[in-house]
């Protein structure tokens, strides 16, 4: 038999900031800070010479800046569509409209994923900067924003985990009577700080940047990982539930990042 939570949710109002009809929620700040930090890390990057073994990168501190509003949208845009396609497209398909109201929820990781590859992809084009170099630099940058994402998701009491009895289980809001795993704190400690420690480490002591793609394909292939771990913890989406018992959609989605992450490390070697 499933007991209670041994810890009590926290009653974290979702919304930071109201004036009047005016409303802040902490997962648009979420996602502001994420990005803000990305871009400054990425400036701090492409400013240190040891990093790139002498040879600066293509990218300039100037063209991050540039970068800001091409990587907005192609995470905004590439989450949302993301999440109609991958996730609900039966209900967006009967309520078409529903698409463009992103305050109440609904974003897919692998639909941001592919959106800002696209966006890095044209940036790079239209700029004639190296794409490889700057997914390395994106790569190292955006966990910190995607721990920041998760910690919103759990502050709003939604992708919750599974029913559990282990002691820091927790009785979610909009998740029924039974205690269930704090999933979005697993995937804010690995996809945040352990996934950006991880890169940190690839850039700093191993000189990663020197071998265009190598960090790219470093977090590809561990998000990847850690992402098809914690859906086993993770509660899946009611419309959509299981393959097979066990196989989410989440799941499914990561495998393609497990292969492209590896081809990204093997043409690292060559590069």
């Amino acid at each position: 038999m499933i007991r209670h939570a041994a810890l009590a949710f926290p009653d974290i109002d979702p919304i930071a900031i109201s004036i009047g009809p005016f409303e802040v929620r902490w997962y648009a700040l979420a996602y502001v800070a994420g990005l803000l930090f990305a871009l400054a890390y990425m400036k701090r990057l492409v400013r240190s010479p040891a990093l790139w073994d002498g040879k600066p990168p293509t990218m300039t501190p100037e063209h991050v800046d540039d970068l800001f509003l091409w990587a907005t949208l192609g995470v905004i845009l590439g989450g949302r569509l993301g999440y109609v396609f991958f996730y609900d497209p039966g209900y967006f398909a009967a309520h078409p409209l529903d698409i463009v109201k992103l305050w109440q929820g609904g974003m897919s990781f692998h639909g941001g994923f592919l959106g800002s590859i696209v966006a890095c992809w044209a940036f790079a084009r239209a700029r004639g900067i190296r794409l490889d170099q700057l997914l390395d630099l994106a790569a190292a940058a955006v966990p910190v924003g995607l721990g920041l994402g998760r910690l919103a998701n759990f502050i709003n009491g939604e992708l919750y985990g599974r029913v559990s009895e282990v002691p820091w289980a927790m009785v979610f809001p909009h998740g029924g009577p039974l205690a269930r795993h704090p999933s979005q704190l697993y995937e804010a400690f690995l996809e945040g700080f352990c996934l950006f420690l991880l890169c940190r480490i690839g850039t700093h002591r191993f000189l990663a940047l020197r071998h265009p793609g190598r960090v790219a394909g470093l977090f590809v292939l561990a998000y990847g990982l850690i992402r098809i771990f914690v859906e086993f913890f993770r509660e899946p989406d009611p419309q959509i539930g299981l393959y097979a018992g066990i196989i989410t959609r989440g799941m499914v989605l990561s495998i393609p990042m497990l292969a492209l992450g590896s081809w990204l490390l093997i043409r690292s070697r060559r590069t």
